[in-house]
């Protein structure tokens, strides 16, 4: 089964960023303004964005690639550097206008008492390349993610999805704003609950929030929308209806990242052939599993499936 898992691969397209981490303790308020002084003991840097889900995708065993825009700066080498590591396969397209997305969290304690974002937009001539790379890796993946977080790396997804409905091949998307039109014809959309709210409304009961789902998966052409909802669980909205199992998180300690956890454990089933609902059940899990760690953070497969591989099979992890 371990081959049966390495042997599938999975293109992840969109804003890769890096997540640095200052670790330290705060004894004291700072004479300069009431903010407390964080004496900075530890540093980390991991990957974020798009290439976190990538991360998650080659923690499971698969194969991933990274398609993505960053900077000719430190970060995007930093970024470069742990994708190869991490045994990540990375088309990385550099914009020398374009600083890498870097978010800077400084934490105390084990909470988090700062966060610090550096970013701007990549320049059209970059993405128009990247598009035409994207065509050409898609031929041997078996699934595509594509992860938006409104950044510019996925201005074209319009094209990215025609693209991938052409050659067959399923398009997952962890959608960003409130246009979701241009998420048409893609396979599953993955909202949180302000998310969708965002563009289909609030709603005051489970019979008006699938309604609205319902309505808005017909409206684009998905297959299915799956909607995370932190304590709530996850609903999984498709022509058999909506589905909802409830959270597995036995005690939440940071939501950082959780999103890319849930989609790329959903296209890694996808990929070894599992049906929505048994995808959506797994990709669950091991949401629950990742909220317990701080940060952005991964799920490995001995984590997911206690039981070795029979667990995938005989469907004991659902």
């Amino acid at each position: 089964m371990a081959n049966s898992f390495s042997q599938k691969k999975i293109l992840v397209a969109g804003d890769a960023m890096l997540d640095r981490y200052w670790f330290g303790d705060a004894n004291r308020i700072s004479p300069e303004a009431p903010v407390p002084v964080v004496r900075i003991a530890r540093e980390e840097e991991r990957l974020g964005g798009a290439a976190n889900v990538a991360l998650n995708i080659s923690a499971l065993g698969a194969g991933a690639k990274l398609l993505s825009v960053v900077g000719c700066d430190e970060a995007g080498s930093t970024v470069e550097r742990i994708l190869k590591e991490k045994g990540i396969e990375p088309h990385l397209h550099r914009d020398p206008d374009l600083k890498t997305t870097v978010k800077l969290r400084i934490v105390a304690r084990q909470q988090q008492m700062l966060r610090a974002d550096f970013e701007n937009r990549p320049a059209t001539a970059v993405l128009a390349k990247h598009l035409c790379e994207f065509e050409q890796l898609i031929d041997d993946c078996e699934v595509v993610v594509l992860s938006d977080y409104g950044k510019g790396g996925l201005d074209h997804i319009a094209r990215m999805i025609d693209c991938a409905r052409a050659k067959g091949k399923p398009i997952l998307i962890d959608p960003k704003g409130s246009n979701y039109d241009r998420y048409r014809g893609a396979t599953v959309i993955t909202p949180n609950r302000s998310e969708l709210a965002q563009v289909v409304g609030s709603w005051e009961s489970e019979e008006e929030l699938t309604e609205k789902a319902q309505a808005l998966r017909e409206k684009l052409n998905l297959t299915a929308v799956l909607l995370t909802r932190s304590e709530e669980g996850m609903t999984l909205f498709s022509d058999k209806g909506a589905k909802t199992i409830p959270a597995q998180a036995l005690e939440v300690y940071d939501v950082s990242g959780a999103g890319d956890t849930v989609i790329a454990v959903m296209a890694t089933m996808m990929a070894m052939g599992k049906p929505l609902e048994d995808a959506m059940r797994i990709a669950n899990r091991a949401g629950g599993i990742v909220v317990g760690k701080l940060g952005t953070a991964t799920v490995s497969f001995e984590e997911l499936f206690p039981n070795g591989y029979d667990d995938l099979f005989a469907g004991e992890a659902l």
